[in-house]
This record gives structure tokens, C-alpha cells and sequence, in this order.
């Protein structure tokens, strides 16, 4: 017997980074599978680009907030006031399912089924970025993953590695999957590509180890251009002199330099997935990412790989692949290749499997609202 398709998923996202995107995508895969979504956002109010683009989406409804996210300062009376405010809401539209990219929010006594989806925690990014354990300070932040562990009816993460690494750090979700994000932007047919190294991503990000770019780019005459916010919402930044840093781009205006590149570098120290590399891959461009091994697992085979911390094998990496466009457009096909695999067609199928699982399901004891 197939199982039902629920008619309306209530879902959490914030408006600062690839969560986004993500919710977009999956909410247009939806919403053409006749599921209608409600999106409830946090963090920053939506930017005008952002608000057209769920506008854009049939049976989307947007509910914009400015709670502030669970890895921001101070954020805990905020936090818990905006989980008052989920829960109203789903007791009026009385979703199928709740589908919650945000920790504190799985662990409401909703009435529906809860999928988490695991993007990525501070506790696996301090240890990524600063080699030790989360601190001590931080306490009431795993005590929160932790319990949206415990309570949510299904656990997804976009890669097996990550999956592995997060359970380890929080617990063992009652029932897991893997499913990998998707995109839908063009698969573009290079025609020409310029000389030309890309990258993208939040780069106040130390994850994003931007920085690394700067060093590879001194004495050389590569061409290293960098898009993406430069100051964090807590007002933290750097500079970046070596580099031609394009600020923070629309969808079509990364797309388009993406297009141009012939190279994407992402020099992460931590990436749970990484949807811009994603995007490039799609836009031919070849690839150079860390060697480590979220990335190995999605890209292995197709993208060259080097040591994060390394910047002489960096440097040699990009300027190989700048000085013959041959083989960078070999790389860049084979990256479109692969890229196919992680269309947002194949997620959305996924995730309509996953909510067909669970919406039927009935609530343990004493978790209904």
C-alpha cells in the first residue's frame, strides 16, 4: 500500500545561509507534488529578493520573523519566545507534518509528526574550527540538540559522514536517513570560461577559511574572486586585500559568476554539504575543495582535493587548472556530471517518502499539544 501524501507540512528556516535556499527548493518541490507548505522564518527579516522568490512559489506561505537563531548571542528568551509563537500556529493550521530546520523547535509537543533535518551545529563546527570540544558555556545549546534528538519522530542529514559525526556528538535518532540536498539552478554547457577562481559563502565564516584564499593568492597572479556577506550578524568581519571580493550577490548574479569561473575553490574546514559547490558544479566549473570528508563523499572521483591548511598545494592546485583550460574543462564537465545526481527533484522525492513514513504515525504518550 503507497502511503498518503500529506497535504500541508508547517516548516522552520532562517534567512542568513544555505537553510534558506534548501527550504525554497524543497517548498517549489513540494508545492508541484500538490503539498502545500507553510515557511516560518527567523533570524533576519527576509530582503526584498528573498521575499520575491517565495512569492514566486504556488501554495507557499511565507511567515517572516526577526527571532533571533539559537547560535546568535543572547538568544535564549528570544528563542523560546519564538517556539510559543510555532506552536500557536500549528495548533490553527493543524499541519501533516512539522518539518523543523531549527533544533529548539523539534522539541515542542507538536500534535503532528516532526522530521529534523541536520544541516550543521556549532558543536561539530567548534570542533571542525577550533580543534576542541564545544565549551562548557554552551551547555543549554547541546542540551537543546540533544533533546530535538530524542524527541523527533525522523532524523535526516544530507550526507552519511555528517549523519555519523552529528549522532555521535547529540545521540541516536529513533529512525534516520540520509538524503542529499538538490538544486534546480540550470546545468549550464560551458561554452567559455574565463581565467578566473571562485568561491562563495559567508566569509566572516571561519568554517569557510576564506582567509586560506588570501595567503594562495599573495605573489601570485592568480585572479581570486569571493562572493558572499563579509561582516556576520554580530558584526564580525575581516578584510580580505588580496582577494576581489563581490559582497553579497542575488541568485542570479552568482549564477552568472559562476558561469564566467573556470575554477570554484572551497577551501572549508567544515562544510555538511555545501550547496554553492553544488551550484558550480552545475555551472561546469572544475573543481578544488578540502580534503576532507563530507566533501570526499559527495564529490570524490570529479573534484581535486587538498589539505585545508595547506597553501602551497592550494596555490599549485588553482594555477594547474588556470593555466590549462583543457584539462579545467575536462574537470568542470565531469563536476556537471556528477552534479545531476543532487537534483531538487530527487530531494523533494525523498522528503515526500520521508513525510509519507510519518504522518500517519500517531504521537507517543504525552506528546501531543
Amino acid at each position: 500500500m503507497i502511503p498518503p501524501t500529506p497535504q500541508h507540512v508547517l516548516m522552520t528556516a532562517d534567512t542568513i545561509g544555505g537553510v534558506w535556499t534548501f527550504a525554497l527548493e524543497l517548498c517549489a518541490g513540494l508545492s508541484a507534488r500538490g503539498t502545500s507548505a507553510t515557511l516560518v522564518t527567523f533570524g533576519r527579516m527576509p530582503d526584498a529578493q528573498q521575499r520575491a522568490s517565495a512569492k514566486a512559489i504556488p501554495n507557499l506561505s511565507l511567515i517572516p520573523t526577526q527571532y533571533r537563531l539559537e547560535w546568535m548571542e543572547d538568544c535564549g528568551a528570544e528563542v523560546m519566545e519564538s517556539g510559543s509563537a510555532l506552536l500557536a500556529l500549528a495548533r490553527r493550521l493543524q499541519p501533516d507534518v512539522v518539518h523543523a530546520n531549527t533544533y529548539y523547535h523539534a522539541t515542542l509537543p507538536f500534535a503532528a509528526p516532526v522530521l529534523l533535518t541536520a544541516h550543521s551545529c556549532v558543536s561539530s563546527w567548534w570542533h571542525k574550527c577550533k580543534g576542541t570540544a564545544l565549551p562548557q558555556h554552551w551547555s543549554w545549546y547541546r542540551a537543546w540538540i540533544a533533546e530535538a534528538v530524542r524527541k523527533s519522530d525522523l532524523l535526516v542529514a544530507p550526507t552519511q559522514t555528517y549523519l555519523d559525526e552529528f549522532q555521535a556528538l547529540h545521540g541516536s535518532g529513533r529512525r534516520t536517513r540520509v538524503i542529499w540536498n538538490g538544486r534546480s539552478t540550470p546545468v549550464h554547457t560551458a561554452t567559455h570560461k574565463e581565467p578566473v577562481v571562485l568561491a562563495a559563502g559567508r566569509l566572516w565564516d571561519e568554517a569557510k577559511n576564506i582567509d586560506m584564499l588570501a595567503h594562495v593568492a599573495e605573489g601570485t597572479n592568480l585572479r581570486i574572486r569571493v562572493a558572499g556577506d563579509a561582516i556576520s550578524p554580530a558584526r564580525h568581519g575581516g578584510d580580505f586585500p588580496k582577494l576581489e571580493t563581490l559582497g553579497r550577490l542575488s541568485a542570479e548574479e552568482l549564477a552568472r559568476e559562476m558561469r564566467r569561473a573556470a575554477v570554484f575553490a572551497a577551501p572549508a574546514r567544515y562544510e555538511p554539504f555545501g550547496l554553492s559547490i553544488l551550484e558550480a558544479a552545475r555551472a561546469g566549473c572544475a573543481l578544488v575543495l578540502s580534503d576532507i570528508p563530507t566533501l570526499r563523499e559527495l564529490w570524490d572521483g570529479v573534484a581535486g582535493f587538498v589539505d585545508p591548511d595547506d597553501v602551497c598545494a592550494w596555490r599549485g592546485a588553482l594555477a594547474a587548472l588556470i593555466s590549462d583550460p583543457v584539462i579545467a574543462e575536462a574537470r568542470g564537465h565531469a563536476a556537471r556530471e556528477r552534479s545531476l545526481r543532487y537534483s531538487a527533484d530527487r530531494m523533494a522525492e525523498a522528503y515526500c517518502d520521508a513525510y509519507a513514513s510519518l504522518f500517519a504515525r500517531p504521537k507517543p504518550e504525552g506528546m501531543a499539544a
